[in-house]
């Protein structure tokens, strides 16, 4: 009975995984179908459309603030990883990312940028029944940055990145408690992002049976800015496992993927599609991947900007059909 319930629990977790990654890739191909045809950054302006300069303007001000990771700017990213070709069995691992950034204004000059990754993981874990593996919470990763309020061509943050062990499975989770430092650098000429963020953690704390931690991320971001919302984007992450050795320390990959900012209804939000290959990595880890992402933003409005929404909304509400 219980292998059965395994069974079946394994099977349950890899279908809602599966559907979750359909229902992503869904959003993205159907959303633009969707999409009214409103201002996209500064609401209002009731008759702008994404064809004229004063929606355009908004648009390209509102996408780069998105691809800025350090931006005053909250936003709710929700990235769906799968992993192809993992082991056992050359089967898929899924990794959802859940990974709200806050900033706030602690002074006239300083913000602090808040970011927490909380992941949800399908992880296989043995190569029969083929639909068993572990499914749940992985570690926590909190991020904090302090970067300057004021506008400037190089913007750049410092702070800490910290590994908390929130794992529901050992499967899932390093079980150490890690911290480390981080920094983030970007400049944005004309329709370019141009930036790189990197941290590397170490155990200080944790499960005296499980391998210390020493690793390093490094993530480079390329963004050429196109029209009507549309972007090329490259961020491949590269990561090295300090303590790990016989070939198994990189990942390195290439690729990159399309993006759009938008509205759905009043609601504006980034899109991205990315594709990499894994050039180099560890033995029985996954050779290429995907990545689906959804983010929320809500840039902050003014009183006047709040009242003009208001208004907005309300006037559509009026012109829509009495049932």
């Amino acid at each position: 009975m219980r292998r059965l319930t395994s069974i079946l629990a394994g099977t349950v977790c890899d279908l809602i995984d599966r559907g979750l990654l359909v229902l992503t890739g869904f959003l993205l191909l159907s959303v633009p179908l969707i999409a009214q045809d409103t201002p996209i950054g500064v609401p209002g302006t009731e008759l702008a459309t994404e064809e004229t300069p004063a929606a355009a303007e908004s648009t390209d001000a509102l996408r780069k603030a998105a691809q800025n990771p350090i931006a005053s700017l909250i936003s709710v990213p929700v990235q769906n990883n799968s992993n192809f070709n993992t082991e056992p069995d050359n089967r898929t691992q899924d990794v959802l990312n859940i990974q709200p950034v806050i900033p706030v204004r602690l002074s006239t000059n300083w913000n602090l940028i808040t970011r927490i990754i909380t992941p949800i993981i399908y992880q296989p874990t043995v190569s029969q029944p083929i639909n068993q593996g572990a499914s749940g919470f992985g570690d926590l990763n909190p991020s904090f940055f302090l970067s300057p309020a004021k506008a400037s061509k190089i913007i750049w943050g410092v702070g800490t990145a910290v590994v908390l062990p929130t794992a529901t499975n050992p499967f899932l989770g390093q079980g150490k408690w890690s911290m480390g430092p981080s920094v983030v650098v970007l400049a944005q000429p004309g329709k370019w992002t141009l930036g790189a963020l990197v941290n590397n953690v170490w155990s200080f704390a944790g499960q005296s049976s499980r391998p210390d931690v020493n690793q390093m991320l490094f993530q480079y971001f390329i963004n050429y800015n196109l029209n009507k919302g549309w972007y090329i984007t490259w961020q491949p992450t590269l990561t090295a496992n300090w303590e790990a050795t016989n070939g198994g320390r990189w990942v390195v990959p290439f690729g990159g993927g399309i993006g759009r900012i938008m509205k759905l209804g009043f609601q504006p939000v980034n899109l991205t599609a990315q594709f990499y290959g894994n050039s180099v990595h560890p033995p029985g880890a996954s050779s290429w991947n995907m990545k689906l992402q959804i983010s929320f933003l809500f840039p902050k409005l003014t009183k006047q900007q709040q009242k003009m929404l208001m208004e907005q909304k309300l006037k559509q509400l009026e012109q829509e059909p009495q049932k």
